[in-house]
């Protein structure tokens, strides 16, 4: 991916053009509302800027996964309705994605005007790339406007496909994550660190395995560090790991340190007998776990070795929380790392980029989220950045 060659709109003369806009309104509803508006939220300055400039601004997503054609319950007419309160201009809704319904909507709009598509995964041929589906987008609108970063890394119709039909530009919320996670991964002022928690070392063997090449420190945490531990021979009694992995992991260690990066491991944790909210729990160092007990969050020790690591810092890449933060009180040593990064960050001398599910949600619990210099809504995507692969949607876009 040359990323140099994406384009914007700036400069470009939308004023009367049906500009179609992917962006990504995959957002949690429960009876019939949104629950949590932070995508919805994001894509504001975007399609503002569009309508001010006088566009006619078509709003395509996918939502939820329905199986067999159009249901109910995976309309995007809700998200419709609270993207209209968010903009507090008019949004028009259109019953389907393409066709005839489609054009009746799109026929409606004025310069200025803004519209939401029906749920793009009514049709099978969005996520099969189908070229007669991506034509049938394509008729809708004059220019194509990629502002979904968390699903690029998908190649469907409306990603990839519509590229192929219409001038092509990237978004602006699409250039922010890019921006951001270029800072962080391909010209970062160092030193640098990364923070990869989460539960298994299977499933993140190639974020860890280009990121060793990419960074200074490499802090583990979460379940993988147990199977780091265990592999370097340390007892972890009942805590979650993976045997099978311990030689993917001592590799993991050896490429780190011929590529002059320095992992960084628990050296106390917190351990209870039961995985429950309020469990009994004690702190141990690292070689004195109990053999009936489990690992449930980095202790007290680690969290202040790894904070005076940041303090050291220049930029920081945060994938994964350190421990089962969803369990009471086992994120404290998540939470407290991130209120370090987020304070070094106030004072303007950490550049922090943080993403993923989990991650987003444990920066929230912890109250910091506002506080790091950019966190990314996307889940696959940014895990398939991080892993060093090329997004089929951005690919496209600067092709």
């Amino acid at each position: 991916m040359n990323l140099d060659k994406l384009k914007t709109t700036d400069g470009t003369d939308v004023k009367g053009k049906r500009v179609i806009v992917r962006a990504d309104l995959n957002v949690p509803v429960r009876e019939g509302k949104v629950t949590d508006a932070t995508r919805l939220e994001r894509l504001l300055p975007g399609l503002n800027a569009l309508a001010d400039r006088g566009a006619k601004v078509i709003v395509i997503s996918h939502f939820g996964r329905p199986k067999n054609g159009p249901e109910a319950e995976y309309s995007l007419r809700p998200v419709a309705v609270t993207l209209q309160h968010l903009l507090g201009r008019p949004v028009e809704f259109g019953e389907d994605c393409i066709g005839e319904e489609a054009a009746k909507t799109i026929a409606t709009l004025n310069d200025g005007d803004i519209a939401v598509l029906e749920n793009l995964r009514f049709h099978k041929g969005e996520e099969k790339n189908d070229p007669a589906f991506a034509e049938a987008l394509a008729k809708l609108g004059d220019i194509f406007v990629g502002d979904a970063f968390s699903c690029s890394h998908r190649a469907h119709a409306s990603t990839e496909g519509l590229t192929h039909h219409l001038p092509s530009y990237a978004g602006p919320l699409l250039m922010e994550e890019i921006n951001a996670l270029r800072t962080a991964l391909e010209k970062p002022t160092r030193p640098t660190a990364a923070v990869v928690g989460g539960a298994k070392v299977s499933t993140k063997i190639p974020v860890l395995t280009n990121l060793v090449s990419k960074v200074d420190h490499l802090i583990i945490g979460g379940g993988m560090a147990n199977t780091f531990l265990q592999a370097m021979g340390h007892a972890v009694g009942k805590s979650l790991a993976e045997p099978d992995f311990h030689d993917t992991a001592l590799k993991i260690m050896a490429e780190a340190k011929a590529q002059g990066c320095e992992i960084v491991l628990p050296v106390d944790a917190v351990v209870a007998r039961e995985f429950k909210d309020g469990a009994a729990h004690m702190v141990v160092g690292i070689d004195n776990v109990p053999d009936d007990t489990m690992i449930l969050d980095v202790g007290p020790q680690s969290v202040a070795r790894t904070s005076e690591l940041l303090e050291h810092t220049k930029t920081l890449l945060w994938n994964g929380p350190l421990g089962a933060f969803e369990i009471a009180p086992f994120g404290e040593g998540t939470f407290a790392l991130a209120r370090a990064a987020a304070a070094l960050t106030r004072e303007g001398k950490l550049v922090s980029v943080a993403g993923g599910g989990d991650t987003v949600a444990a920066l929230n619990s912890a109250g910091v989220t506002d506080d790091f210099t950019y966190v990314s809504t996307a889940g696959g995507a940014f895990l398939e950045w991080l892993e060093g692969r090329e997004l089929p949607g951005i690919a496209a876009l600067a092709r």
